[in-house]
């Protein structure tokens, strides 16, 4: 066995020695150290920011992307953010022990469907720091240890991270061991850690497609698979025009490095002519290039938008960035089979002020939220009043949107006799 593996399996053991220390811990416990947790990366914050600096200055150097190097940046805004979801996860009900169903069985058994934690997660995760202390504090409030792998981009970031948050646990019950960074750097390292069953129960991986898919096809371990977003607007031929252009615009520019941005705009044929004049010139404010069909090309010419023809890629892309894709189509049904041909399973929104048209979309999109007259962008942990979110699940096995405390247990089945036995 290499020195790599069993440093990795080394970890998955104190962390899974950890899990059975903190399956008994009180909830007023948990809280407690949620709290010390925030309170410690607000007064570390800049040995933090000094850590972050050092991997957005080597992204910089190697050209990385500007949306990635958003993802990367924290500052005392962000880590006092980072900090507050954490007393917000405090705030929320413990879901450990709450029973899901419980009855009596007409011989007597009592039967109770009680949550649990989890055990021990592991986390592979691209660069957003800010996932490293999400991950820490859901797993932790719903009683679980995490082993944490974020990318070699946010290394010294995770490093600083994870240091001040087991320092918090220093003079709490909880056990150090219920955060760590997993060892090592390497594709290897996270194959270790993908191939640690019996030690790590679940695995989530959260980022792009290919990180996804990597963990995917290569874990032994029971995968929670998140998702990339491409998500969609359509606006029927009922929609309000000033709902219509608030939404689509929000949903494409309140911040475009995110999953729940918008990808695509579809517009109903008979509504084009008086929403698109209007939308057009408030996403020409912001900066936003059109990749559009021939017909929303035209509205675009007068417009004096950027723009540009569509492809095949466009209407699979997630841009991070000022670009959507854009099509005018016939009816609901023409928008209903675009998306289910190129959406990834995310977030869909319909403006309509037609009550079967709402019922129809939202009866045959298949996805994991969708937004009536609403934003995509409040597909979100926080927005749903979770606290905060490991992730957003895109599978439809125990977990689909975002995932919180929830999300994090399994169930045990309690089941309390007299005596009684099977005949």
């Amino acid at each position: 066995m290499s020195d790599e593996r069993q440093e990795v399996l080394a970890a998955a053991t104190r962390a899974r020695a950890a899990a059975a220390v903190l399956r008994n811990i009180s909830r007023a416990q948990k809280d407690a150290a949620l709290i010390a947790m925030a309170n410690a990366l607000v007064l570390h914050a800049d040995v933090i920011i000094v850590a972050n600096a050092k991997d957005v200055a080597a992204a910089q150097e190697n050209g990385t992307d500007a949306a990635i190097i958003d993802r990367l940046t924290l500052n005392r805004e962000r880590i006092q953010a980072v900090a507050q979801g954490l007393r917000n996860v405090a705030g929320l009900p413990d879901p450990v022990g709450e029973v899901v169903r419980g009855y009596t069985l007409p011989n007597g058994l009592e039967v109770r469907q009680l949550r649990v934690p989890m055990g021990v997660v592991a986390m592979i995760y691209e660069a957003r720091p800010n996932v490293t202390v999400d991950a820490a504090g859901l797993s932790l409030k719903s009683g679980n240890c995490v082993l944490l792998r974020g990318s070699s981009s946010a290394y010294n970031t995770n490093v600083e991270l994870v240091a001040v948050m087991r320092s918090a646990l220093e003079a709490s019950p909880v056990p150090a061991d219920a955060i760590q960074m997993a060892p090592g750097t390497t594709h290897e390292a996270a194959k270790h850690l993908m191939t640690a069953r019996g030690l790590v129960d679940v695995i989530i991986p959260r980022g792009g497609a290919g990180l996804i898919n990597s963990v995917v096809e290569q874990s032994t371990v029971p995968v929670i698979e998140t998702g990339v977003g491409n998500c969609h607007v359509y606006i029927d031929e009922s929609a309000d025009i000033e709902k219509a252009v608030r939404i689509a615009v929000n949903s494409k520019t309140q911040r475009t490095t995110v999953c729940n941005t918008a990808e695509t705009l579809l517009v109903h044929e008979s509504i084009a002519a008086r929403v698109l004049p209007s939308l057009l010139a408030a996403l020409k404010e912001q900066g936003v290039t059109i990749h559009g069909d021939d017909a929303f090309n035209v509205f675009a010419s007068d417009a004096d938008i950027d723009h540009v023809a569509a492809t095949d890629k466009d209407w699979a892309d997630e841009y991070y960035s000022l670009d959507i894709a854009a099509a005018i189509v016939p009816d609901i049904d023409a928008a209903i089979g675009h998306i289910r041909k190129w959406s990834t399973g995310h977030t869909e929104a319909i403006v309509s002020e037609s009550a079967s048209a709402i019922r129809h979309f939202t009866g045959a999109v298949d996805c994991a939220a969708v937004m009536v007259n609403a934003s995509t962008r409040f597909t979100d942990g926080g927005e749903f009043g979770f606290g905060a979110e490991i992730g957003i699940s895109t599978q439809k096995l125990h977990a689909r949107g975002p995932m919180g405390l929830t999300e994090l247990t399994t169930t045990t089945y309690i089941v309390t006799g007299d005596g009684h036995i099977r005949s």
